[in-house]
């Protein structure tokens, strides 16, 4: 049994050597003519949800901003039309 001792104690010498020299190779850079593939699915879902509310705000917006012009025009019809703001206390 003894002799098979030096044949263990080499291989427990030389496995952890063999291991950490694997360990420290660099990995093969991904081929120039195809582009790497995405490692995680794009979340679609998520992106619409969020999406979709500034969407619907984009669409609306030209007709807030008309409304604000007509109710601005009808508030300086009904103060007299005056250019300047009414001054309180007059």
């Amino acid at each position: 049994m003894n002799a098979m001792r030096p044949d263990v104690m080499r291989l427990a010498a030389v496995l952890p050597l063999s291991l950490a020299l694997a360990a420290c190779n660099k990995p093969s850079p991904p081929e120039k003519d195809q582009p790497p593939k995405p490692k995680a699915e794009q979340a679609t879902a998520l992106r619409d949800a969020i999406q979709a509310p500034i969407n619907k705000a984009k669409a609306v917006e030209p007709q807030v901003l008309d409304a604000a012009k007509r109710q601005a025009a009808d508030i300086d019809a009904q103060a007299g039309g005056g250019d300047s703001p009414a001054t309180p206390g007059n």
